[in-house]
């Protein structure tokens, strides 16, 4: 595996070429952005979520990915979640002014997610509330249910993140996966943001 280009500016921004013998990955982002997308994975379910992950979270993003989907789009989902971490991390820096925690409950018709973020330094996932047989659905013809909770796991390991996610209500796979990254957006959004009345690290410890 080779990791080039990764960096970071004051801006917030940060991108990252990840390439290995299973996939080539180039993720760009910038937290300060108005949620404009350049998103193609060829993995169009993968797509949709991840345009919905910038349109809600105001975060701007390119991501242009290509893989062994031939195989399974496994890898290719993952080295782009894994990608996507390293890079917030990157531009999100010392961390100093943010608001770092975040809450959200997102609808999609029948379909309710809530989730908190703190951007604490330290990854941690919980991920819970899926009906039975949903990582079993294959939604939109390539991406199977149980990749959404490996999504979550692969961006918190990488960012430094504590996330809890809790499907609340859902039936159909496609709404409660959509739901979960909406929600993850909005909490993310909000924990990330500038707060004016924070000064330096928003930790006891002083160090995030």
């Amino acid at each position: 595996m080779s990791d080039t280009g990764i960096k970071a500016a004051e801006s917030r921004t940060a991108r990252l070429e990840r390439a290995t013998s299973e996939s080539s990955v180039l993720v760009e982002i910038n937290l300060d952005g108005t949620g404009v997308s350049d998103i193609s994975t060829s993995v169009p379910f993968y797509d949709h979520m991840l345009t919905a992950l910038c349109k809600h979270s105001l975060i701007d993003m390119t991501v242009k990915a290509t893989g062994d989907i031939h195989i399974d789009v496994h890898h290719t989902v993952e080295d782009v979640a894994i990608t996507f971490g390293e890079v917030l991390r990157t531009a999100l820096g010392n961390k100093a002014g943010i608001r770092r925690f975040g809450e959200a409950t997102v609808p999609l018709d029948e379909a309710l997610a809530h989730a908190v973020v703190d951007v604490s330094g330290r990854p941690y996932l919980v991920h819970g509330g899926e009906p039975a047989g949903q990582e079993y659905h294959l939604i939109g013809g390539h991406f199977t249910g149980s990749l959404t909770r490996h999504v979550f796991e692969a961006i918190t390991l990488h960012a430094g993140i504590c996330l809890h996610m809790n499907v609340i209500a859902g039936r159909d796979p496609h709404h409660i996966v959509e739901a979960q990254f909406k929600a993850f957006a909005r909490a993310l959004r909000a924990a990330v943001e500038p707060d004016p009345r924070v000064e330096g690290i928003p930790s006891t410890k002083g160090a995030l």
